[in-house]
């Protein structure tokens, strides 16, 4: 049977535990949270325009980041639209290598719901792969 001095340590390291998960929840939400992956699509053409629903049940967003995978695509324009009509143009380095991502990309105002994002893109190379992209927010 435990004594009165062992459940008082036992109670003090599930605090400690406890409190420890609210500061570091509270850190990342600071931080942006984790990523939360939001579609995909693949670069079908030499040139090719694409659009990701992502819809208001996925949530609201600060930031933005786009994966690239099997081979790399040259970005011509990306178009956010938010759930409340507004477009945002995004500014993106024009190629994205294979296996790299876009920098985080902040949105305008406070946390946005995206009902969409449109790619106008192409393959960076003629390799026989057709690259995918992967969105992500937070």
């Amino acid at each position: 049977m435990l004594t009165k001095r062992a459940l008082q340590i036992v109670a003090t390291v599930l605090l400690t535990l406890s409190f420890g998960q609210v500061v570091s929840a509270q850190w990342n939400q600071g931080r942006g949270g984790r990523w939360q992956y939001l579609g995909e699509s693949n670069v079908d053409g030499n040139r090719d325009h694409d659009k990701i629903k992502v819809g208001r049940s996925d949530g609201r967003f600060r930031s933005l980041r786009i994966e690239v995978e099997r081979a790399p695509i040259e970005f011509h324009r990306v178009v956010i639209h938010y759930a409340n009509g507004e477009d945002e143009v995004l500014q993106l380095r024009d190629r994205i290598r294979a296996g790299s991502q876009s920098r985080v990309i902040d949105l305008r105002g406070r946390s946005r719901e995206i009902e969409s994002v449109e790619f106008w893109y192409a393959k960076a190379s003629y390799q026989s792969q057709k690259p995918k992209v992967r969105l992500y927010g937070r």
